[in-house]
């Protein structure tokens, strides 16, 4: 039996086909593997666990508690665009959510789990942002307004982020390699896997005189990137 990391599927209806790609995948997870991490951004738009229904996400809902019911044990955690998946989520899925950061051990191996956009500490703006927005002021203020003036919102900032996108190198958005290094030193690990980037790689470096390791996922709406922890090593997989 195998564990699966995957990451950044952006899941939206604007996208079937992303949506129909996740079906199979869980559908063929039965049998085969006994854990699931989802790393983040599985869905493109979150505006808190009551808007599932009007942005047409209850169908992922359904089929993540189908799994979970079949005996995987399914793990999330937040990533920028789906940072407002609460409780409700958890409980109508079966997905344990776990904070970012987050250290698991496979085989006696510490491996530090995250999202990946707060290692990207070039990108400014998507700092500030995110320093704002997982605060608990603004998540309050923000679930109180109705669900349709979220929606609203939502689609704004989206449009906005991808429009500052095109002007930024991606250097910038990339993970600050230093500062990634602090960290997983700080918590002694010398293993991680992320998302965010959508550039799919494995990366080998030196870390307090040891080998450490770093794997990136891909997104899945073109490249359905995971990655796969099978009889005590790690494959990914696009």
């Amino acid at each position: 039996m195998a564990i699966a990391f995957i990451s950044d599927l952006h899941l939206t209806p604007e996208h079937p086909d992303s949506g129909d790609w996740f079906r199979q995948f869980m559908e063929k997870a039965k049998g085969i593997f006994t854990q699931i991490y989802i790393l983040g951004d599985l869905f493109e738009v979150w505006v808190g666990d009551d808007g599932a229904g009007p942005l047409g996400q209850e169908n992922i809902q359904n089929i993540l508690r189908e799994v979970a019911d079949s005996g995987i044990e399914l793990f999330f955690i937040h990533g920028n665009r789906d940072f407002l998946i609460g409780e409700d989520f958890e409980k109508q899925t079966g997905c344990k959510i776990l904070p970012d950061p987050t250290i698991i051990t496979l085989d006696g191996i510490r491996i530090l789990l995250s999202h990946g956009d707060s290692f990207c500490t070039d990108d400014i703006e998507h700092q500030e942002k995110r320093a704002q927005m997982v605060t608990s002021k603004w998540k309050i203020a923000f679930l109180n307004k109705p669900v349709e003036e979220r929606i609203s919102t939502a689609m704004e900032m989206r449009q906005k982020s991808e429009r500052n996108k095109q002007f930024k190198p991606m250097e910038i958005m990339d993970v600050n390699q230093a500062h990634l290094e602090n960290v997983m030193r700080e918590l002694n690990v010398q293993t991680l896997i992320h998302g965010h980037t959508h550039r799919p790689a494995v990366h080998d470096f030196d870390l307090n005189g040891k080998p450490a390791r770093r794997y990136v996922l891909g997104d899945w709406y073109t490249q359905k990137s995971m990655l796969i922890y099978e009889n005590g090593s790690f494959s990914l997989r696009n």
